[in-house]
């Protein structure tokens, strides 16, 4: 997999990939930022404000959703987060 460069990104999507790529544990860096380089360029104004919104989710309940230990709530369990766990293999 590609790493997307963030020279030819808006200013925007740069921070949300920086955002994505260093978060508080490494377990969400592996989550988010491959995400990120895969869909930041294709995502709408929408997606990006709920992308947005997900970086200011503590880590560790992120990676609780993600992982199944815990249940998603419907305000986060959206198209876009079902594209998250599909891009992992996630069920």
């Amino acid at each position: 997999m590609n790493e997307l460069s963030s020279e030819n990104l808006d200013e925007r999507r740069r921070r949300l990939l920086f955002r994505s790529r260093h978060r508080g544990i490494r377990e969400m860096d592996l989550v988010l930022g491959p995400f990120a380089d895969a869909a930041l360029v294709g995502m709408t104004d929408a997606e990006l404000d709920e992308y947005e919104r997900w970086l200011d989710i503590p880590d560790q309940q992120i990676f609780a959703w993600v992982n199944g230990s815990e249940a998603t709530p419907d305000a986060v369990d959206t198209v876009l987060f079902r594209k998250l766990l599909a891009f992992h293999g996630a069920k």
